[in-house]
């Protein structure tokens, strides 16, 4: 389990908009026109940047699948993903 680490504090303007700080747009490697995410957490929440949360997730995902699918079923697999992109 990953420990927890206290990085910046950021102000919540009037619009709802807030400055993102540096050092935490460089651990999500955001830059302008970047997207983030929010994932619900045990009781908060995590900033993500959804391409790599998405990765991370399918990666888990096909852990599970891997052990029981023949490599064959996975090539099939990963060929009807791409069809669908």
């Amino acid at each position: 389990m990953e420990s927890s680490v206290y990085i910046d504090t950021a102000k919540v303007m009037a619009k709802g908009q807030v400055t993102i700080p540096k050092e935490v747009r460089e651990i999500l490697s955001l830059v302008p026109g970047s997207k983030i995410g929010f994932v619900k957490d045990g009781n908060g929440i995590r900033i993500v940047n959804p391409a790599m949360y998405a990765m991370k997730t399918f990666q888990e995902q096909m852990k599970e699948y891997a052990n029981s699918m023949t490599d064959a079923e996975i090539m099939a697999m990963v060929k009807e993903a791409r069809q669908n992109l």
